[in-house]
C-alpha cells in the first residue's frame, strides 16, 4: 500500500507540520510526499530529506503558488489513481484542502485522526475531545488528515529520496488569492512551542493580560495563548486562541492562568505533557485534568512565581 502526502510550505520553508504528517503516514504504507508550488525545487528537496519518505512528486505552475484548495484538490485526484491512502495534517490548509479531494473522488474522509490501528481502522476525537471513538472502513481509497499533536515528527536524513516531476492540472480560476496578514513574533509558534501559558477571562483586560503573563513567558521561553472568552473579550488576538475552534497544542509544559477548563478549551491542550493550573477557584474543572495545581489569586501567583524562576536562573 502507498500514502500520498501533501506538503505544507510557505514559498521558502516546509512547514513542521508536514513532518509530523509522515510520521504518521508510515504507519500505512509506503509515503510519497506532493510538493506544489512555483519555483519551489528548494522544497522539494527539503521534503526529498525527510526519513520514511521514498519518493516527491514535483508540480511546479504559477497559479499553485498560494496553495489554494481550490488548485491543489484536482492536483491531489489526478494522482489518486496509484494511491491506497491521501492525506494531509489536520491544520487550516489541510482541513481546506482534503474535504475537496474526497468529494472529488467520491470516497470518505476520516478526519483529525490520533491513532492509526490499522489501514482501515483509526481512533479519533468527537464531542469536543470527551470521547475518543474508532473508526473502521473497507473503501479501497480513503482520505485523511492527522492531528499533529498527538504524532510525532519525522527526522531529517542526509539521504534524498527521488524527485519526479508531475504534470500540474489546468488552472481553475475559481477563486484568487488578496492578500496574508502574518502576526510577527519573537516568540515560538504556538502549535510548535515546548513551553505554551495560557490565559484567561479572569485576567480582567488586554493590559492585564499582557501585564501578568509577558513576564512569565519571557522567562520560560513560551508562547502565549488564550482561551475563547479571553479572545472574545479582546485581551489577546484571534491566533492565540487555544481550544477546539480554536488551535490544537501538546506541548511539554502547558501553564492554564485563570482559565476555568470548559471542555472546549481543554480539547485542544489536553495531550500537553505536563499541565499547570492557577486559579482561585478550587473547584475549578481544569483542575480535573492538571498534574500540579495553585489554587490563589492569579495576581499573586504569577509574579511570585516569575521571580522564584528568575532567581532559580540566576
Amino acid at each position: 500500500m502507498s500514502v500520498l502526502i501533501f506538503a505544507e510550505h510557505n514559498g521558502e520553508q516546509l512547514h513542521q507540520n508536514t513532518l509530523h504528517a509522515v510520521y504518521a503516514a508510515q504507519k500505512l504504507g509506503e509515503v510519497h510526499v506532493l510538493v506544489a508550488g512555483s519555483n519551489v525545487q528548494n522544497i522539494s528537496e527539503q521534503a526529498s530529506k525527510i526519513k520514511g519518505v521514498s519518493k516527491v512528486l514535483h508540480a511546479d505552475a504559477p497559479h499553485y503558488t498560494e496553495c489554494l484548495a481550490e488548485e491543489i484538490a484536482p492536483l491531489m485526484v489526478s494522482l489518486a489513481e496509484h494511491y491506497t491512502h491521501i492525506g494531509a495534517a489536520a491544520s487550516a490548509v489541510g482541513k481546506n484542502i482534503m474535504p475537496r479531494v474526497a468529494a472529488l473522488l467520491d470516497c470518505p474522509q476520516i478526519s483529525d485522526l490520533t491513532e492509526i490501528l490499522d489501514n482501515q481502522t483509526f481512533i479519533r476525537p468527537i464531542y469536543a475531545g470527551n470521547v475518543f471513538t474508532t473508526v473502521q472502513s473497507n473503501a479501497k481509497k480513503l482520505v485523511l488528515t492527522f492531528r499533529t499533536s498527538t504524532f510525532g515528527a519525522a527526522e531529517l536524513g542526509n539521504q534524498a529520496a527521488e524527485i519526479v516531476s508531475v504534470a500540474a492540472t489546468p488552472a481553475q480560476n475559481l477563486s484568487r488569492f488578496v492578500s496574508r496578514e502574518l502576526t510577527q513574533s519573537d516568540r515560538p509558534e504556538l502549535t510548535q512551542a515546548r513551553v505554551v501559558v495560557s490565559g484567561g477571562r479572569a485576567l480582567g483586560s488586554a493590559e492585564q493580560f499582557n501585564a501578568v503573563l509577558t513576564p512569565l513567558a519571557d522567562v520560560l521561553g513560551a508562547a502565549i495563548g488564550a482561551s475563547r472568552a479571553a479572545v472574545d473579550a479582546e485581551y489577546a488576538p484571534n491566533d492565540s486562541q487555544v481550544g477546539q475552534t480554536g488551535k490544537i497544542v501538546a506541548p511539554e509544559l502547558y501553564i492554564a492562568v485563570g482559565i476555568s477548563g470548559a471542555i472546549q478549551h481543554v480539547a485542544g491542550m489536553q495531550d500537553s505533557k505536563t499541565i499547570v493550573a492557577i486559579n482561585k477557584d478550587p473547584d475549578a474543572q481544569i483542575f480535573n485534568i492538571a498534574d500540579y495545581g495553585i489554587v490563589g489569586d492569579l495576581f499573586e501567583v504569577v509574579p511570585q512565581l516569575v521571580d522564584a524562576l528568575k532567581l532559580k536562573q540566576a
